[in-house]
């Protein structure tokens, strides 16, 4: 059974959830702390940085955390092509270490994460459900189980979840989850955007494919008794009609937290 360490910073608190995700997907799991050893970090085939608020988010959101060495532990993991994701604040981490996209091949910054903004105007924390729809799945191995027309209902729980992109960044060679209705139909407009993110972006895959970045929670959305009757799509109603819901059958997420295992089970570099 492959190993996955979900790192738990001060100030996580989305580490039991993201665990019970990975677990379902077929993980041997443990939550490990910031403080562990290069050779101990090491025995684990893929890792996951969970949602939270790692050291308060004083300065900017994942800036401290960015520093600490166990982050350089990541990054050599991420030179052997081991599968690495990053939720919410693991979003805001991964960005913050230049993980995403490393363009470069470096780990120098290339994207940022900013306050939410509705319009122009500060659009404070926004606690709601979205849509995400993936561009360019096959590129990535944490999409390697969904096509570009999927529609994935998911929440979102952030204060800075604005993507900034500079223009000389170009992500046409990078799998991009991007906020859409529920039709599908993506749009930088609030409220299919729920905090200004440039073209709309919801999450990156760095160049390679294993590292991935999401800003909303697939570890809130892996089981279908996670999501709400009220959301418009196939998961609250179709897919509903005939399942005990006090049983834990897969939603619409799990296939991102499967993929993970299915990489590493396979050796799969998307290099």
């Amino acid at each position: 059974m492959p190993r996955l360490a979900v790192i738990q910073f001060p100030g996580s608190n989305c580490e039991y959830e993201t665990a019970r995700a990975a677990r379902y997907a077929g993980f041997d799991v443990d939550i490990v702390r910031w403080t562990i050893s290069r050779d101990d970090f090491h025995r684990y085939d893929a890792y996951i940085l969970p949602g939270g608020f790692s050291y308060q988010d004083r300065i900017r959101s994942g800036a401290i955390a960015a520093k600490l060495p166990v982050i350089q532990y990541l990054q050599e993991a991420d030179t052997l092509n081991k599968p690495i994701m990053g939720i919410c604040n693991g979003c805001q981490i991964l960005a913050e270490a230049g993980m995403i996209p490393n363009l470069s091949g470096e780990h120098k910054v290339e994207v940022a994460l900013a306050r939410n903004i509705k319009g122009q105007d500060p659009h404070g924390f926004v606690c709601d459900w979205t849509y995400v729809r993936f561009v360019r799945p096959e590129k990535s191995m944490f999409s390697s189980f969904i096509d570009s027309d999927m529609v994935f209902p998911i929440p979102v729980n952030h204060g800075e979840g604005r993507f900034v992109v500079p223009d000389t960044v170009d992500l046409s060679q990078c799998t991009v989850a991007l906020y859409t209705d529920a039709s599908g139909t993506a749009s930088e407009k609030y409220p299919i955007t729920p905090n200004g993110s440039a073209q709309g972006i919801a999450g990156i895959c760095n160049q390679k494919g294993n590292v991935f970045a999401l800003m909303p929670h697939p570890e809130r959305a892996s089981l279908l008794k996670q999501i709400p009757l009220w959301i418009d799509s196939y998961w609250a109603y179709e897919k509903r009609r005939s399942l005990r819901l006090s049983e834990d059958f897969e939603g619409p997420c799990m296939p991102f937290f499967k993929a993970m295992k299915s990489a590493v089970l396979a050796g799969v570099s998307h290099v």
